[in-house]
C-alpha cells in the first residue's frame, strides 16, 4: 500500500506565497520521480513541476521563475514553493508519484489534491 499526502494548499492575495508539501508513504522501494500537477475549472489537468530522481526539473512555462520544486529523498517527500503567485495559479494541486513499490511493480500515484485559491 502507497499513499501521497499533501498539505500546505489555501487562500492567498495576489502577490504572496505558499507551499506546498507531499509525503509518499507505506511500500515504496524507490521513486523514480515526483511531482505536481494543477487542475482549473474547466481546464485539463496540467504539468506544474516535476523532479527526477536524477536531479533534473523541468517547470511549466507559466510557473518558471515563481515555483521551485525540492525533494527531501530520505523522507520521500516532495514540495513546491510558490512565489509570486497570481490568480491564475487558482487550482486543485495533485502530487504525483512515479515509483516501486516493495515487491511491486511501477507504477504512478496520487494524492487527493489541496485547493489553491489566489485572490486579486
Amino acid at each position: 500500500q502507497v499513499q501521497l499526502v499533501e498539505s500546505g494548499g489555501g487562500w492567498v492575495q495576489a502577490g504572496g506565497s505558499l507551499r506546498l508539501s507531499c509525503a509518499a508513504s507505506g511500500s515504496v522501494f524507490r521513486v523514480n520521480s515526483m511531482g505536481w500537477y494543477r487542475q482549473a475549472p474547466g481546464k485539463q489537468r496540467e504539468l506544474v513541476a516535476v523532479s527526477f530522481s536524477s536531479g533534473t526539473t523541468d517547470y511549466a512555462d507559466s510557473v518558471k521563475g515563481r515555483f521551485t520544486i525540492s525533494r527531501d529523498n530520505a523522507k520521500n517527500t516532495v514540495y513546491l514553493q510558490m512565489n509570486s503567485l497570481k490568480p491564475e495559479d487558482t487550482a486543485v494541486y495533485y502530487c504525483n508519484a512515479d515509483l516501486f513499490r516493495i515487491g511491486g511493480v511501477r507504477r504512478d500515484y496520487w494524492g487527493q489534491g489541496t485547493q489553491v485559491t489566489v485572490s486579486s
